[in-house]
């Protein structure tokens, strides 16, 4: 069984800055794409970032220059670095990782840290 374990979220002014961390751990052979997904009270869950296990990276636009995506891949671990933050960045954060598993893929999701931006 793989876990993701989410941290650092919290609370924080607008302008300020959180680093979310997202460790999977349990039985895996190799980990594709990492992402982040956040979902804003009344809204549908999107994408964030997302980095690929060769390190490339998309941005959703609304965060583009403000947030940077990161991963180890020896520590099965991904980032994001949020800076700038906005009020509307308020939500919580969802961690995402397609696990690789004889010829298939399968997402597993963490279980989500809370991000509120105050103005």
């Amino acid at each position: 069984q793989v876990q993701l374990v989410e941290s650092g979220g919290g609370l924080v002014q607008a302008g300020g800055s959180l680093r979310l961390s997202c460790a999977a751990s349990g039985s895996i052979f190799r980990i594709n794409a990492m992402g982040w997904h956040r979902q804003a009270p009344g809204k549908q869950r999107e994408l964030v970032a997302v980095i690929t296990s060769g390190g490339g990276t998309y941005y959703t636009d609304s965060v583009k220059g403000r947030f940077t995506i990161s991963r180890d891949n020896a520590k099965n671990t991904v980032y994001l670095q949020m800076n700038s933050l906005k009020p509307e960045d308020t939500g919580v954060y969802y961690c995402r990782a397609d696990l690789v598993s004889g010829l298939s893929t399968q997402a597993r999701w963490g279980q989500g840290t809370q991000v509120t931006v105050s103005s």
